[in-house]
């Protein structure tokens, strides 16, 4: 059995990434989430059942394990990605399918580290400090917060394996796993990226 790398550049390195902090988004991108996120409220009825109305119903259950905080992002995410592609002239009917559920869920492997905004805030400049290793080599240590840190930094694995464990489509997985890699090593087409990539704003 191959032994991980976390320093791999394979283009399918189920996102673990490099030793660097790259993916996780500018400084602006990480100041505005920590922001946003101090209201606990969830999305808006009707734009949460637009939200549900795009996913699988293992994938509804996924959604509603994501925080308020967190769906509110996903849901804005989600529209800012559909507008970027009909600005671009790529419409609705043109668009993969799973490409809302993509956006919507890109970050649904937070779920597992159960941590909250202060603590995922503190997760993020530990890993800028001490190094992303250091902190992946945390997951294995059993249960408690330093594991939990290890899992959060590596949610886009996570959330891969859950959304294949959820039936999603194969572009819901994979954007799962490539929203924190340079573009050159998305497994999605490159224009679909960086539609989810800008709206995301990181």
């Amino acid at each position: 059995m191959r032994v991980f790398d976390p320093t791999d550049q394979a283009p399918h390195c189920d996102g673990y990434g490099d030793e660097t902090m790259q993916g996780f988004g500018s400084l602006w991108h990480l100041a505005s989430r920590f922001f946003g996120s101090l209201s606990p409220a969830g999305p808006k009825p009707d734009d949460e059942r637009w939200a549900l109305d795009q996913l699988n119903q293992a994938e509804r259950a996924l959604f509603a394990r994501m925080s308020g905080a967190d769906r509110r992002h996903a849901i804005t995410v989600a529209r800012d990605a559909e507008r970027l592609a009909l600005a671009d002239g790529v419409g609705r009917e043109s668009l993969p399918q799973g490409f809302a559920a993509a956006a919507l869920l890109h970050d649904v492997g937070k779920v597992e580290a159960h941590l909250g905004t202060f603590s995922r805030v503190f997760a993020t400049l530990l890993a800028l400090v001490l190094g992303r290793r250091r902190l992946l080599a945390w997951r294995s240590r059993g249960p408690g917060w330093r594991a939990r840190v290890g899992t959060y930094l590596v949610h886009d694995s996570v959330g891969a394996d859950l959304l294949r464990t959820a039936g999603s489509d194969e572009l819901v997985v994979s954007w799962a796993r490539d929203h924190h890699l340079p573009a050159a090593r998305w497994s999605v087409e490159g224009r679909i990226g960086r539609y989810l990539k800008d709206a995301d704003g990181d």
